[in-house]
C-alpha cells in the first residue's frame, strides 16, 4: 500500500516539479520573468491557469490512445461478437443496452490479456469513450459480477467522472503552483539574501507540500465517485448482487499477495486500510461500499 500510494505521488508532483525546473531555467538564465523575484501574482495566476488547463485537457484527449497502447486492448468488433465467449457478449450487451439507454454513442468495447481483476472506462466525452476489462476478470467472475463490473464502469462515463476529475486536477495544480510561489516571494521578501538555487529550493519543497494535501482532495472526490457509481449501477444491477459479490470479495485472500496486489489493480481491498493510507486511495475499502449499498434506498 505505501509503495502505491508512493508511486501517486511521485507521479504528480514530478510533473509539476519538472515545470517549476523549467521556469527556473527560463527565469534565470533567459531572463524570461512569469514572478522571479517580484510580485507578480496576476502573470503567475494567468500563466499556471493556462499551462494546466493545457496539459489537463491534453491527457483527457489522449486518454483513450493511451491505453489502449498501454495495455494492448484489443476491441471487440460487432461483426466478430459470434467469435466470443459467453461471458465477452455479456460485456458488450451490457454496453450497449447502456448506452442505447441513456442514449449516448456506445463506446468502444475491449478485452486485455492480464492476470489482474481488472477494468476501466477512460474518454475525452461520453461520446467517445472505451471500457475495457482484462482476461482474468473474466475467468474469474460469474455473469452477476461481470454485468456488476461493467454497470459500473458505464456509470463513471455517463456521470462524466474523467471530465470532472481533470477539471479538478487542473484548479488543485493551478493553485498548488500559485500558492507556492506566493509565499516562497513573501520569504523572500524578508531575506534579501534569498536568491537563485535557495529561493527555487523553497518553491519546489511548497509543492511538494500543497501537492500532497492536493492529492488528499482529489482522492476524497475519486472515493465519492466510486460509491456513486455504485449507486447508479445498482439500479440497473440489484444490489444484492453486488452487495454479495462484495462480499464473496472479502474472501478471497487466497488470491491476492500479502500486500494485495492482485486485488489492487481493481482498486479491491480485502483488507481494512489504516486512516492514513485510506486518506490516500482512489477507492473505498469494501466494507464502505457494502455499507453504503445496504443503506441504499433503489
Amino acid at each position: 500500500m505505501f509503495k502505491r500510494i508512493f508511486l501517486f505521488l511521485a507521479m504528480n508532483l514530478a510533473i509539476i516539479v519538472l515545470v517549476t525546473i523549467v521556469l527556473a531555467i527560463l527565469e534565470s538564465v533567459f531572463w524570461f520573468s512569469i514572478t522571479a523575484y517580484g510580485a507578480n501574482y496576476t502573470g503567475l495566476f494567468i500563466f499556471a491557469l493556462i499551462f494546466w488547463f493545457t496539459w489537463s485537457f491534453i491527457s483527457l484527449f489522449m486518454s483513450k490512445w493511451m491505453a489502449k497502447k498501454a495495455y494492448n486492448v484489443q476491441i471487440i468488433w460487432r461483426d466478430k461478437l459470434n467469435n466470443l465467449n459467453d461471458k465477452e457478449k455479456l460485456v458488450w450487451q451490457v454496453v450497449e443496452e447502456l448506452s442505447e439507454r441513456n442514449r449516448i454513442k456506445m463506446p468502444e468495447v475491449g478485452i486485455y490479456m492480464s492476470k489482474d481483476p481488472n477494468a476501466f472506462a477512460t474518454w475525452p466525452s461520453k461520446n467517445n469513450s472505451l471500457v475495457a476489462v482484462s482476461s482474468w476478470l473474466l475467468d474469474m467472475m460469474d455473469k452477476n459480477a461481470i454485468e456488476w463490473v461493467v454497470a459500473h464502469e458505464m456509470a463513471h462515463v455517463l456521470n462524466g467522472d474523467m471530465v470532472t476529475m481533470t477539471l479538478l486536477q487542473w484548479v488543485l495544480n493551478t493553485f498548488v503552483i500559485f500558492f507556492a510561489r506566493v509565499i516562497a516571494e513573501v520569504v523572500r521578501s524578508r531575506n534579501e539574501n534569498l536568491w537563485g538555487f535557495a529561493y527555487y529550493g523553497i518553491v519546489i519543497a511548497l509543492e511538494i507540500v500543497f501537492g500532497i494535501f492536493a492529492s488528499l482532495i482529489a482522492m476524497a472526490f475519486s472515493r465519492y465517485r466510486e460509491f456513486r457509481a455504485d449507486a447508479w449501477s445498482a439500479k440497473f444491477v440489484w444490489k444484492e448482487k453486488m452487495i454479495a459479490w462484495l462480499q464473496a470479495l472479502k474472501n478471497m485472500q487466497a488470491l491476492a499477495s500479502s500486500d494485495d496486489s492482485k486485488l489492487a489493480a481493481m482498486m479491491i481491498s480485502t483488507k481494512k486500510r489504516k486512516w492514513f493510507f485510506a486518506l490516500f486511495s482512489s477507492h473505498p475499502d469494501l466494507d464502505d461500499r457494502i455499507q453504503a449499498l445496504e443503506n441504499l434506498r433503489v
